[in-house]
């Protein structure tokens, strides 16, 4: 990654809202409803290049969880910022539903002259 941007400072984030999750196999595993419906009991995890800085409550039953919460770290050297979204099974390794990579040079170019990056990012 020779030449890439890395990124400084202080990183806080707030998780909205998630929308249109889709169940995964394990969980519709047991499934007596319609196939392919199934709710989900999802949390976000928070990550700077693959370690974790935070992590949202798990909403139970629910496919758009609403979570509204806010998460600070001081980061050095910092290539990537990742969301992933899980389902909060009871047994086992949670279950992976999806992921999203941002990458701090895109965020701070997307900044223009400015030394920081304040905005929402959909994915």
């Amino acid at each position: 990654m020779s030449g890439a941007m890395k990124f400084n400072g202080y990183l806080k984030v707030r998780i909205g809202e998630a929308v249109g999750l889709q169940p995964t196999r394990w969980s519709l595993r047991h499934s007596l409803f319609r196939k392919g419906y199934q709710l989900l009991d999802p949390y976000v995890t928070v990550s700077v290049d693959q370690v974790r800085v935070g992590q949202t409550s798990t909403k139970q039953k629910t496919n758009k969880p609403t979570y509204n919460e806010e998460f600070s770290a001081t980061v050095t050297d910092g290539h990537q910022l990742e969301l992933s979204v899980f389902h909060d099974t009871p047994i086992g390794y949670d279950d992976f539903v999806a992921n999203c990579t941002l990458h701090f040079q895109d965020l701070l170019r997307s900044a223009g002259p400015s030394d920081s990056f304040e905005g929402w990012v959909s994915w």
